[in-house]
């Protein structure tokens, strides 16, 4: 397969998604999804605050958890739907603007992209240290996410044609 004379047959793409925005993870979810369509390889690294695109809101729970972790798990975004926006966000109104553009031009949800990318077969990776510091236990995350350390995604990233850091 050709894209405007580049050949796109074998080739990888890693996104490290270390935002817990809206608007960001939607841009890599759209880049991610017309990746796949192109028959690209893909791989999403999620680190720190890009793990909330992941969590998945009907398994987070505060047991075996830290006083700090059960606080910092009860303010924090359990799901792709529930990230602010990276500029404009004024206390919601302005993703609420934003999510009625999108519906307006009939664009699919955050949770729409990032459901596609799973049936697609992106590869979803969870940094251990992220998980670890955040307070997160594997299995509170989407079932596609595979826990990996810092090393193992470096060596995913090194053998890849692009990489892009959102």
């Amino acid at each position: 397969m050709k894209l405007k004379g580049c050949e796109i047959l074998n080739k990888k793409m890693n996104l490290l998604m270390f935002s817990g925005e809206y608007d960001k993870a939607l841009a890599a979810l759209i880049l991610a999804n017309t990746a796949r369509e192109l028959e690209v390889d893909v791989t999403m690294f999620f680190a720190f605050w890009g793990l909330f695109l992941v969590r998945d809101p009907e398994k987070a729970t505060s047991e075996d958890k830290t006083l700090y972790e059960k606080m910092f798990g009860m303010v924090t975004p359990k799901g792709p739907e529930e990230l602010p926006l990276s500029r404009m966000n004024l206390a919601g109104l302005g993703k609420q603007m934003l999510l009625d553009m999108m519906d307006d031009d009939k664009t699919p949800s955050l949770t729409d992209f990032l459901n596609g990318a799973r049936k697609k077969g992106v590869k979803f990776y969870g940094c251990k240290l992220s998980v670890d510091v955040m307070g997160f236990k594997a299995d509170e995350l989407l079932p596609e996410v595979k826990v990996i350390t810092a090393k193992e995604y470096l060596a995913d990233a090194l053998d890849s044609d692009m990489q892009l850091f959102i």
